[in-house]
């Protein structure tokens, strides 16, 4: 009787995910040898190709593709089950606020992935800006953030939420960013696409080019990520992401253009958890550990 290896479709899981497997083999702990055997085995034992592989990486095959979404049910089965013995299974509700610009593309899936981790707890999910998060870290309307915090003047991090450091979670470059071939026609003051003021990376551009006398004017202001890149893919000026947050349609600008602009360089973004409340729920605590596993 054929049956499939937890240890093998870890393997086909994270190289899926990982989306190589050079990539995938540092998050498992193996060499890239032992991820290929292991996937060749569980090919033999599917009897079908379940991964096409090239310089572009790997990808599911179609019979791959039905496969992942079995397997990602099967360890996440396993994993509850494991928890449920050792008394760990996390049960209750719980409100989740995010910054907008982490990881965009892939949040749904992160989120994904902690529900099947954990599907007893009740998750409701806020994205909304840093600024709102940091100004609700003593506040009720949320159990647990996740907030950007970007450079201050003096080219240290910018504490956000009243000095607290939290947890980082990541770290990311900043670029600037526009349509292909857009900045290339700029002649005039740079044309900006932003969220509103009120947003952090919104002010730190501002005071990026208002200290080097750059002429700009925000051409653009969305109200959302997802808004800014539908604007800024209809080429309608030029913005500064951090690098998760860079879209379909959105790209670099090309190191020519940038010193014709004379954009400066670009520092680093930081993505990190409000560290616990007072007095919070120890549901609470627990569930900001499985964030910081799951998100980081």
């Amino acid at each position: 009787m054929r049956v499939l290896e937890l240890d093998q479709l870890r393997t086909f899981v994270t190289v899926a995910d990982a989306g190589s497997l050079s990539a995938a083999a540092p998050r498992l702990f193996l060499s890239q040898s032992s991820v290929s055997e292991q996937l060749r085995k569980l090919e033999e034992r599917a009897g079908v190709p379940l991964l096409t592989r090239g310089k572009q990486g790997a990808a599911p095959t179609p019979a791959g593709t039905r496969l992942l979404e079995h397997a990602r049910r099967i360890l996440a089965l396993s994993e509850l089950a494991l928890q449920d013995l050792r008394g760990h299974t996390l049960d209750g509700e719980l409100r989740l606020a995010v910054t907008d610009y982490f990881r965009p593309g892939e949040i749904a899936g992160m989120l994904r992935g902690l529900r099947e981790r954990y599907p007893y707890l009740r998750l409701h999910v806020q994205v909304t800006k840093s600024s709102v998060i940091d100004a609700g870290m003593h506040t009720d309307d949320f159990d647990i953030g996740l907030s950007m915090r970007l450079p201050g003047k003096g080219g240290g991090q910018q504490a956000g939420a009243k000095g607290v450091r939290g947890t980082v979670l990541r770290r990311e470059a900043l670029a600037w960013v526009a349509a292909q071939g857009e900045a290339e026609r700029v002649s005039g003051p740079l044309p900006l696409v932003l969220l509103p003021d009120t947003c952090s990376l919104h002010q730190f551009v501002v005071q990026t080019l208002r200290r080097r006398r750059l002429d700009h004017v925000i051409a653009h202001s969305a109200s959302g990520v997802a808004g800014l890149h539908l604007a800024l893919a209809a080429g309608l000026g030029v913005s500064c992401l951090n690098e998760s947050a860079i879209g379909p349609g959105v790209a670099r600008i090309d190191a020519a253009t940038l010193a014709r602009l004379k954009l400066p360089a670009l520092p680093t973004a930081e993505f990190f958890l409000l560290p616990a409340r007072a007095g919070e729920a120890a549901l609470v605590g627990k569930v900001r550990t499985a964030l910081a596993e799951q998100f980081a």
